[in-house]
């Protein structure tokens, strides 16, 4: 079994060509795996909706969110739609980076703007990938790179990652990101980190990641003894990209302000989708309310779910994990559980939250023989077979 230890990973690639495939070639294995969960979760969609007359290519592109993503890219900002009970969706709701490729990318072929999501999605549900198997091959070894990135693809709503939303683009942005902070590179993780704050609006805790790291790294060469000067001399690039990490997220919140007249015009509109965050007490009330009536087991679910979930980062936490990884899950988390709103988006929420899966990851690397791929299999198996019942009925909003 190859070594777990952190001393035994390579370091990060050189920015060369050479150093790209090398780093592509150790990284084959997981994209391999990643790609086969993923098309296995594409197959059974396409059996499973034809069965039911319905297309698997429409349920990918053209439903619930996407809509919305397609119609910003092809007609811009500005559509509401005002419902019966006086709520008002406005398109202003969704981030512009993934729209903005959309459009790009179907005036530069023949794909329709729909087309182009699922294509970008796909894409970057590759690139999440690697950066997830890079970050767990330095931290832990090979295997547990192949491990995160597997677990990954095969959790219950992974069918996300195929479809034309933005969690694919914004977890590759934001795993980049942190990937570029574990390896000093601190210019390209505030690049990354800005992106990622054009994509979503949790791409806060890809701006808390970077912020929490550089204060507590200058907070520690100054403790050594070193001046501001100096401990900014030994960490290129820190400032600026402690500068460049908020740029995209402040600058679309603002944007909206301008466009609404309000300083809390993104917060105003996130309140007529029925968004917001009450510090979870909307959820809480919905896990009781699950408790207490006929479908207790989804309730007693939902609690098993969300200790999980928690144990999950707390395991993380005592096995060393580093410091971005932590506040980005965290974070992820933390906004997750404290938003209202539909209860039933949340673990579509949560699948940016990759930090999670590296407790199980590294428990998998340790595994010996065929085990963890016959674990990983049967993941792998269940998500399809969800996601396709998913997508088929309710769906994520």
């Amino acid at each position: 079994m190859n070594d777990l230890a952190p001393a035994a990973v390579p370091g990060p690639a050189r920015c060369d060509g050479t150093g790209v495939r090398a780093a592509l070639r150790r990284a084959a294995p997981a994209l391999l795996a990643f790609a086969a969960i993923r098309l296995l979760g594409i197959v059974v969609l396409a059996l499973w909706s034809a069965a039911g007359g319905r297309s698997w290519h429409t349920l990918l592109t053209a439903r619930w969110d996407a809509l919305w993503y397609t119609r910003v890219a092809e007609q811009g900002y500005g559509y509401t739609v005002a419902l019966p009970n006086g709520d008002v969706h406005s398109n202003l709701a969704f981030f512009p980076l993934l729209p903005w490729l959309e459009r790009g990318l179907s005036a530069l072929s023949p794909l329709s703007a729909a087309d182009a999501g699922m294509v970008v999605s796909w894409l970057a549900s590759l690139a999440a990938a690697w950066a997830l198997y890079a970050t767990g091959e330095r931290l832990h070894g090979p295997r547990a790179g192949v491990a995160l990135a597997a677990l990954w693809a095969a959790l219950p709503v992974g069918i996300v990652q195929s479809m034309a939303y933005s969690e694919s683009l914004f977890t590759a942005l934001a795993a980049w990101a942190l990937y570029a902070v574990l390896t000093g590179r601190w210019v390209a993780a505030g690049v990354l980190a800005s992106l990622a704050g054009l994509t979503r609006p949790v791409g806060a805790a890809v701006v808390a990641a970077v912020w929490v790291t550089a204060a507590v790294t200058l907070w520690r060469e100054r403790a050594g003894g070193s001046p501001l000067r100096t401990a900014a001399r030994r960490h290129p690039g820190l400032l600026p990209g402690v500068l460049l990490a908020p740029l995209g997220w402040c600058g679309y919140f603002l944007w909206v302000a301008v466009h609404q007249g309000s300083l809390t015009g993104y917060l105003d509109i996130q309140e007529g989708w029925g968004n917001g965050f009450d510090g979870g007490i909307a959820f809480a009330s919905f896990v009781r309310q699950q408790l207490s009536g006929p479908v207790f087991a989804a309730g007693a679910g939902l609690l098993v779910g969300i200790g999980l979930v928690i144990w999950l980062q707390v395991r993380g936490v005592r096995q060393g994990q580093p410091l971005p990884l932590v506040v980005y899950g965290g974070t992820v988390l933390l906004l997750a559980l404290t938003a209202k709103g539909y209860f039933g988006s949340k673990p579509r929420l949560m699948l940016p939250a990759y930090p999670l899966l590296l407790p199980l990851a590294v428990g998998l690397a340790r595994w010996r023989r065929a085990w963890p791929w016959l674990a990983i299999g049967l993941l792998a198996t269940g998500s399809a077979v969800y996601g396709a019942f998913w997508l088929n009925g309710s769906g994520p909003p």
